[in-house]
This record gives C-alpha cells, structure tokens and sequence, in this order.
C-alpha cells in the first residue's frame, strides 16, 4: 500500500470509513522514555532549563536576525517537548525539526510556536502538515503538486513553503539548474505560497570561505526565482558555527542547534556557552581486586596494584561509549577515575583506588560538571567524542531513551 494512501483516506481501498483498528490494519508504536516515577537505578541526564535560556540568550546577542531553534532528534537527546516549551516560553521566533513526526508530536504537547519541518520527506502525509499547522521544507515539484492537490481538496487556505536549494552538500535541495522547473511549478499552483528559501552549510564549523562561496550560490537561485516573480519573504543559511562565524549568513532568521545547547560548533568558537546536559550515576559496587587480576570481558584491564574498582549502572546501551574502555574517565567527588575494562552493555567498571573516601552513594558525573571535596573539573561531549573518534552531535543524541531526563530550575 502506498504510505499516501494511508495519511489520505479517501484514496485508501478501504474507503474513509475503514476502521483503522481492524484486523490487519498497520501499526506504529513509538519508544517510549523512562518514566520519571518508574525510575529504579541512580543513572539519570539533568536537564538544566536555565542554562538553555541562557544560550539562547548568547545566540540572540550574536545574530542580527530572529533565532528559530533546531530541536531535531529530540533537541539532540535532550527532550524536546520541555525544552521546546521553555524556548516558547522565552519567545524564540520558531522551532526547526527534521521529520513530520517529531513535528506533530510537539503539536500534541501543546506548542504553537511556527515550526518548520526540514527532513524533506513527507511519506504523502500532506493533510497532516494543514492540520498541525507546520510548514514544509520542499526541494521538488512533484512535492509541491501534491501538496496543492491536497490543499485544494480540503479547501484550505494557501499553504506557505520554505523551498531548500543545494548550494554544495549535495543531500537535499533544488538545484541552481533545477531552479526554473521548480519556479515554474510553484506559479502554476497558487494553493502554495512561497514564504521562505533555505540553503544548508557543509563547512561552517571549518571554513568561512567556503560559507561566502555557498552564499553566492544561494544568491544566484534567489535572483533567478526573482527574475520569474517569486520573492521569499524570508531566506535562512546560518546553522550554530555560522551565526558565530559569519554575520552575512544571517539573512532573515537563523536556525542554531548544537549551541543551543551548550556545545560550541568548534573549540574556542563560544566560550559563554553553557552545556545543558548533565548525566550522573552511583555505584552499584565496589570491591578490592589483587594485583594481576583483570576487569571485565575480555579481561583488557589487569590490575598493576591491588584497587579498587567501583561499578556503574551505566553502559553502552545508556549511550555510553564501548569506545571509551581503558581511556575515558569519569568525575568522583571532584576528581576523575579512569574507565577500566571493556564498557559493558548496563555497566562499566572505574578505578577509584586514588580517591579518597569513596561510598556507594557519591555522585559519579559521566557527562558534565563536578564539584567536590577533591576539585572541581568537567567531562565534556567533545572529550568524550574526541576519545570515541566521532562528534559531540552524535554523543549527545546516542543517550538513550531509558535514561531518564529530569528537568532542573536552579
């Protein structure tokens, strides 16, 4: 069956009265995230909302246009139905997210800020975008035809759009030969309406020139739309890196994510930042090995002195790295003890033997800032990404969901 079918009923076989519960109808069950009230063992990401409005902040006082915020893969891992609801709260000009799902699932929550949904793939659902009032980013104009059959079968008013053009990633995007076509596509079918053009950086975290060259593309699509009577109201480029790096980028509106969380797009870029996210646990035990013996599978750790060894309900099913055995750290009581053996899929095991007064019931800090009797220091997603070989981005959105966020207001 075509996905079209099923989000439109009237072109379904089964007729619009079909029972969508019957035998044989498909099923979507979405993940669930651990229930705060269901919460057993101590491992936990702390979401610290004011932290996140002083982000905000920081990018509001360095782009010269309106800041819609990148909420995509639930606010990178971090929950995205509360935190879009402080980012309302605090008046941000719109929401960014990457699938019509994750869009309507804010609706659900209740958000009425605009949200602009980027992914590009609709699955046919056009009637879902009219009735959660979100605006689609479109590439193509077989997309557009579609979505004004739709808008002219239901009778509503002109739908507005934010047409994407590739300037260089290559991903998705009309072209600037593709560019006439998808015009002339849009002035055939006024039922949709052309409020914004988009274009995605490739190199903004590395290269300011390379931001001027895709700029200049986007310049040349934007007047050739022109030149056929179509004038977007709002154009937009600038993701995290280029709002710090690049004031020309940005245009109308820009659309930060990462740093909006607290991580700068690249080392020294934004000091102020603020990281929103904490993740934090306590022992499950902790016991004396003898020299020579070895910690976990596949024993990669042997003890050079009689330890102690401390283990964590964590493991690489929470999001925690397998990457990081035998070279990532965690914070106790201030101070950092190194990951020993290989991270298990629910535990990992550390070497507290230089801490001082270890107990079952101290704080270990896997992610984030701690302050102890022994020092203060702070575990960073860039650290733990640089030891893994990949990007703070991914760290952050592989915490899983059964961890549970709890939401702080210092």
């Amino acid at each position: 069956m075509n996905p079209h079918d099923l989000a439109n009923p009237r072109r379904s076989p089964a007729g619009p009265n079909s029972n969508p519960r019957s035998p044989g109808a498909p099923r979507i069950m979405r993940p669930e995230r651990a229930r705060l009230q269901d919460c057993v063992r101590p491992t936990r990401a702390e979401i610290d909302l004011s932290k996140l409005r002083h982000n905000l902040g920081v990018l509001r006082r360095a782009s010269r246009s309106p800041v819609w915020g990148v909420l995509k893969a639930d606010a990178y891992g971090h929950g995205a139905k509360p935190l879009a609801r402080t980012l309302e709260r605090a008046g941000i000009a719109g929401i960014c997210v990457a699938l019509l799902e994750e869009a309507i699932e804010l609706r659900d929550a209740g958000i009425r800020t605009p949200i602009l949904v980027m992914g590009g793939f609709y699955g046919g659902a056009w009637s879902k975008l009219l009735e959660h009032q979100l605006t689609p980013v479109l590439f193509d104009p077989a997309q557009i035809e579609a979505l004004a059959e739709e808008v002219r079968f239901t009778g509503a008013s002109p739908m507005s759009v934010h047409i994407k053009i590739d300037t260089g990633m290559a991903r998705l995007g009309a072209t600037s030969s593709q560019a006439h076509d998808l015009g002339a596509t849009l002035l055939r079918h006024p039922e949709v309406k052309l409020e914004g053009l988009m274009t995605h950086f490739a190199c903004a975290d590395t290269s300011v020139e390379s931001i001027g060259q895709q700029l200049n593309e986007f310049d040349v699509v934007t007047a050739k739309l022109t030149a056929l009577g179509l004038e977007a109201p709002i154009r937009h480029a600038a993701n995290s890196a280029a709002v710090f790096r690049s004031e020309r980028s940005h245009l109308n509106m820009t659309r930060p994510g990462i740093a909006l969380f607290g991580v700068e797009p690249a080392a020294g870029m934004a000091a102020q930042l603020k990281p929103v996210m904490k993740v934090r646990s306590e022992f499950s035990a902790l016991r004396e090995i003898r020299e020579g013996n070895s910690v976990g599978y596949g024993a990669s750790w042997t003890a050079k002195r009689t330890s102690r060894i401390g283990t964590l309900p964590i493991g690489y099913a929470d999001g925690l790295p397998r990457s990081l055995s035998n070279r990532g750290h965690v914070l106790v009581r201030g101070k950092r003890a190194p990951i020993v053996g290989t991270v298990s899929m629910d535990m990992t095991m550390i070497d507290v033997t230089e801490i001082e007064n270890v107990g079952m019931a101290d704080e270990v800090v896997v992610l984030g800032e701690q302050t102890g009797p022994l020092g203060s220091d702070e575990i960073t997603a860039r650290e733990i990404a640089d030891h893994s070989g990949t990007i703070a981005w991914e760290i952050l959105t592989n915490i899983s969901r059964r961890v549970p966020r709890f939401l702080r207001e210092p």
